[in-house]
């Protein structure tokens, strides 16, 4: 459950680590398929005998496909970074106000 904010003490809260993985499989994927399309991309329109899928181009939609994700994977990274507040913790984004704060980790359970 999360934790109120610091802030405004509302209860609309994101986790931000949950986010930034969603963020960073979804950078790849885009991004993946952006080199693919742009490797595979045609200067001339296809005609109806030809609208199949060359696999001459496969091995560039593939390497397209790798560079494009890496760079995806690298845009997301870098944006999340920028959020992120310092400390240790479980990080966290304020809907209602905006405001980033880490919630320390709860301490662990004595063991007997």
């Amino acid at each position: 459950m999360s934790p109120p904010c610091k802030r405004c003490a509302a209860t609309r809260l994101i986790n931000l680590d949950s986010a930034q993985r969603i963020g960073v499989v979804s950078g790849c994927l885009v991004g993946g398929l952006i080199g693919a399309l742009r490797e595979t991309a045609g200067t001339q329109t296809p005609s109806l005998a030809t609208a199949s899928f060359p696999l001459a181009k496969l091995p560039a939609a593939l390497i397209g496909a790798v560079s494009g994700g890496q760079a995806g994977v690298r845009v997301t990274s870098s944006l999340f970074a920028q959020w992120l507040p310092p400390g240790a913790g479980t990080p966290w984004l304020c809907l209602a106000c905006g405001h980033t704060f880490r919630q320390s980790y709860p301490p662990l359970a004595d063991a007997y």
